[in-house]
């Protein structure tokens, strides 16, 4: 499993795209494209490595990792899955804006197939298992490959620090329990990739929770 990262928009968010490079197979997490000279990069990376995008993912529906869903619907025909809870998000897309001061171009596509806990998403010979983490978002998802031990977290954990819950859908209770009871489980040097700034490992992150690693 291969991972390229492209950081995105005016808030440096963090689009993963995972492949297989066997046989080309690859999927895109958090297309946070704010215009088109964004998504080019993703797309020229695509065609230049010889590969096909099978799902686009997103950890959450906040404006900053979703608002490249429209590129990649029309460009590759491809419609965006996240978690259903996070749907009212999308629905009020122009208040994010409007929050973020950001000017939207076009109206973002809902997403129409909807991840739940325990889902098992299979491309190529990719398996990423679906895990709820609510609190940043009430539909918060990290995507973890077990066989890689390497975690998807969107804006849940950051190195050294933690997703904000003062956003709409947010909750801090909420977060950390998602955090201490489905992320800080899981394998110490478990690499955890954030939706901004750099990985950390899951032992690192324990201390800021006052667990031993």
């Amino acid at each position: 499993m291969k991972i390229q990262g492209f950081v995105c928009n005016p808030f440096q968010e963090n689009a993963y795209l995972v492949y297989d490079e066997a046989n080309g197979e690859a999927l895109l997490i958090d297309p946070g494209f704010y215009n088109e000279d964004e998504f080019l990069k993703a797309d020229c990376f695509v065609k230049e490595n010889g590969l096909t995008v099978r799902r686009v993912l997103n950890t959450h529906l906040h404006l900053d990792h979703c608002m490249g869903n429209g590129w990649v619907l029309r460009k590759w025909n491809l419609e965006a899955e996240a978690s259903e809870n996070d749907l009212f998000l999308i629905q009020h897309a122009d208040h994010q804006a409007q929050m973020f001061s950001l000017a939207l171009e076009e109206t973002l596509p809902l997403p129409k197939s909807f991840l739940k806990e325990g889902d098992l998403i299979l491309v190529g010979n990719i398996q990423l298992k679906v895990i709820e983490v609510p609190g940043h978002s009430r539909g918060g998802l990290a995507f973890y490959e077990e066989r890689e031990n390497i975690l998807f977290v969107g804006d849940t954990l950051f190195r050294g620090s933690y997703g904000r819950t003062d956003l709409p859908g947010g909750d801090t209770e909420q977060l950390f329990d998602s955090i201490r009871q489905k992320l800080l489980v899981l394998p110490d040097d478990t690499l955890v990739l954030c939706g901004h700034g750099p990985a950390t490992t899951i032992g690192d992150e324990k201390l800021q929770f006052g667990l031993q690693s």
